[in-house]
């Protein structure tokens, strides 16, 4: 009995996002939830995902580390509204009326975020934000029009979500990696490892991938790369699904 009343007793601390969303009672003070995902996501952008801790935060901001924790609880609350803020940017085009173009257009704009915004492929898919959950609800939205279940809709969804995510950090991961060697475009790098594949092809081991490297037009066309990936997708998803 007195457990439960303890519980009972508990006070439910507001979201993030209902204390974002809640009218403002006085004027809004120097320090906000919006001044501070803007400062994080510069820093971020400029120094990496590394570079954002609170006390970094607090240092930019011109204010205290504990005035920061007074509007965030953590990391999570700050990676949460990084996430928010830049996820703004991304919309269907009104003229979208297929849920193949909705999806394949959300694609193609969060592939062109995440190479703004690198340190965004180190945020759980799972982060929980208001833009995050309006992009997700357009594109189930145009799944369900297709009188699709439940699990479908989700796992298509999901699908094309990974899709973008697993390709898009890819990439990131090699620009990032030529960067820290110096390297400009894929000629540089290959001539930089030709040794390893020079060794490699002269095994015989690999005729297939001797072959792409040999003939293979679009080695550095990351782009095309991604677009003719994302389309098998959404191909393999229209014949498995009917739609």
């Amino acid at each position: 009995m007195a457990a439960r009343k303890q519980d009972e007793s508990k006070v439910v601390e507001p979201s993030l996002w209902e204390r974002m969303e809640r009218p403002a009672s006085a004027p809004r003070a120097s320090l906000s939830l919006e001044r501070i995902a803007a400062v994080a996501v510069e820093i971020a952008d400029e120094e990496g995902a590394a570079a954002v801790t609170m006390r970094r935060l607090a240092t930019k901001l011109g204010v205290a580390p504990m005035a920061a924790y007074r509007h965030v609880a953590g990391k999570d609350d700050l990676w949460a509204l990084m996430v928010d803020r830049v996820s703004r940017q991304l919309a269907a085009p009104d003229d979208a009326a297929s849920w193949r173009e909705v999806l394949r257009s959300f694609a193609l704009q969060t592939r062109e975020l995440m190479l703004a915004h690198p340190w965004m492929g180190s945020i759980p898919l799972i982060s929980l934000t208001p833009s995050r959950m309006a992009v997700a609800e357009r594109q189930l939205a145009a799944l369900a029009a297709c009188d699709l279940d439940a699990d479908s809709m989700m796992a298509a969804f999901r699908t094309v979500n990974s899709y973008v995510h697993g390709s898009t950090q890819a990439e990131i991961v090699l620009r990032e990696y030529q960067e820290r060697h110096g390297w400009v475009g894929g000629d540089e790098t290959r001539q930089a490892l030709a040794p390893q594949m020079n060794y490699l092809m002269s095994t015989g081991r690999y005729p297939t991938y001797e072959r792409y490297g040999a003939e293979a037009a679009c080695k550095d066309d990351h782009t095309w790369a991604f677009e003719f990936g994302l389309d098998c997708v959404l191909d393999g998803i229209s014949e498995r699904l009917g739609i």
